[in-house]
């Protein structure tokens, strides 16, 4: 057993020593906030992160440079090898990180201190967000070593029309995606003949698809990750290409994936229609008013429906939606589906709208 043991540690002794040395001097840095030491120590604990060289200490780093009398903010090749072969390096690594009109600029330059030759030279352009510069360093770094990165996240620090996220748009707290929403709305069973009916049984004499027309508002309360959380209010306007005009006003909550785009929300809704109490006999729809024998008591049971000939009440339902923003440049264009499931009747609905993202 002892055996085995002086036989693993042996093992992981050799397989730590069969990394490569490299070390990393101060980086310079501009416009980002950030000291070009701070940047070289940031470099430093990314590449540590990797587990694929030796990374030199910075303490022992520090008391090299100040003893050799070297020049810590080193950049030129010459320089970097002579440093390399100094400390004992097998590589070096230098760059820059700068801010260079809106986007921030990192370039990554690896020296093979025994070839003196320049080994690879990473460069990567992100956005314009400072505070993200210790990930932008990872990408860079992963990518020159063949590491695998998160594309999630590379999205997020280099696509300006990204999804917005707390990443990419770190300084906005709502996310305006408010625009004016049109579509359809397909009406089905009881509601459907209602709609059909004759204005004397208490119908519409209309279609049961309906013209709709209104506006989104949108307050978002959460933006982390893939996912954003939001109120939506939609104050809507239905019927009007029949003469009709049934306002709604619907407050959901929703989920909308920051990644692409799609989303799910539900919530209340309540509609503004006119009501009148009846009864059926026979299977066909009578006002209370109708019953004509005083004499005796009308034996139907009184209920309270959709007519046209009563007075406008509100009436309250539940939405359940879906569906999925396509971006455009700074052109958001939602497309939705929803369902109210009611009594009498499911009702189902389309829309789409537009908006340009504001910052």
């Amino acid at each position: 057993m002892l055996c085995i043991i002086i036989l693993m540690c042996s093992a992981s002794a050799n397989a730590q020593s069969a990394k490569k040395t490299i070390g990393v001097l101060n980086i310079y840095s501009s416009g980002v906030g950030i000291d070009d030491k701070q940047m070289g120590n940031l470099l430093r604990s990314e590449i540590e992160k990797l587990d694929s060289f030796a990374v030199i200490d910075r303490f022992d780093m520090d008391f090299m440079i100040n003893q050799k009398k070297l020049n810590a903010n080193c950049n030129s090749k010459l320089c970097l090898i002579e440093i390399g072969k100094i400390i004992n390096a097998d590589k070096m690594i230098s760059g820059s990180v700068e801010l260079i009109g809106q986007q921030i600029v990192v370039t990554m330059r690896l020296i093979d201190i025994k070839t003196e030759s320049i080994e690879k030279t990473q460069v990567n352009e992100y956005l314009n967000l400072p505070t993200e510069v210790k990930n932008m360093l990872n990408i860079s770094i992963s990518e020159m070593f063949n590491k695998k990165v998160d594309e999630t996240l590379k999205t997020k620090l280099t696509k300006k029309f990204a999804y917005d996220n707390a990443i990419n748009n770190p300084k906005v707290n709502r996310l305006n995606c408010s625009g004016p929403r049109m579509g359809a709305t397909l009406f089905t069973d009881k509601s459907a003949k209602i709609i059909c009916d004759p204005k004397s049984k208490g119908g519409f004499d209309g279609y049961p698809a309906m013209f709709q027309f209104g506006y989104q508002l949108e307050q978002q309360y959460l933006n982390e990750g893939n996912f954003q959380a939001l109120f939506e209010f939609v104050p809507m306007i239905t019927g009007l290409d029949q003469g009709l005009c049934i306002p709604s006003f619907t407050l959901m909550n929703g989920l909308r994936n920051n990644k692409n785009g799609w989303e799910f929300a539900f919530g209340p809704t309540i509609i503004a229609t006119k009501m009148a109490d009846g009864y059926y006999s026979e299977g066909e729809w009578h006002l209370k008013s109708e019953w004509k024998n005083d004499s005796v008591a009308n034996p139907n049971f009184i209920v309270s429906r959709v007519d046209s000939r009563g007075e406008m009440k509100i009436t309250s339902g539940f939405v359940f939606a879906f569906g999925k923003t396509i971006k455009s440049g700074n052109l958001n264009i939602p497309i939705n589906a929803y369902v109210i499931p009611n009594k009498d009747g499911i009702r189902f609905g389309i829309s789409f709208g537009y908006n340009s993202k504001n910052r």
